[in-house]
């Protein structure tokens, strides 16, 4: 794929230009594995500003973009949550975004509304150091998700 479009790909992936770039930069990739394996390697070199732009490109929990097929799969747990569970998610989320000054990440993906709502709770006495590493290793999971599903050897896995 020529480079150009890849980044377009990626970019679906993750909203970091850096991250997009570092994989783009890394081809060709052996297996699946080592797709994996350079994109937390891109993860983990992302400052503090990539970061952010990938966080940009997250929905919060329990307001999936409209739309979006890839955000509500990934939000699903949230889908048959009641109304009272989906008003209080929205009140940690307000409240994490407030203390962090960013979108509240995790990957959902398997997770129920409660788990979301306990998961919100707990991250939101973390100082921003905490914060920013569980941030950083939820992105890498996300993204791993992602990739499997852009790669044909990797969906079955």
């Amino acid at each position: 794929m020529p480079a150009r479009a890849a980044s377009a790909e990626l970019h679906e992936v993750c909203a970091s230009a850096a991250w997009g770039a570092r994989l783009v930069a890394r081809r060709p990739y052996a297996s699946a594995e080592a797709l994996f394996a350079a994109s937390d390697s891109a993860v983990a070199e992302l400052t503090a500003a990539d970061l952010a732009e990938a966080m940009a490109g997250h929905p919060p929990i329990g307001r999936p973009k409209a739309g979006d097929p890839l955000s509500a799969r990934e939000q699903r747990g949230m889908s048959d949550a009641s109304d009272g569970l989906k008003r209080e998610v929205l009140e940690l989320n307000l409240a994490y975004e407030g203390r962090f000054g960013h979108v509240f990440l995790i990957c959902a993906t398997g997770r129920t509304g409660d788990q979301l709502r306990d998961a919100l709770r707990t991250r939101l006495g973390n100082t921003p150091q905490q914060e920013r590493e569980i941030v950083r290793t939820e992105l890498g999971k996300i993204n791993r998700i992602r990739l499997a599903r852009l790669v044909p050897t990797a969906r079955g896995a």
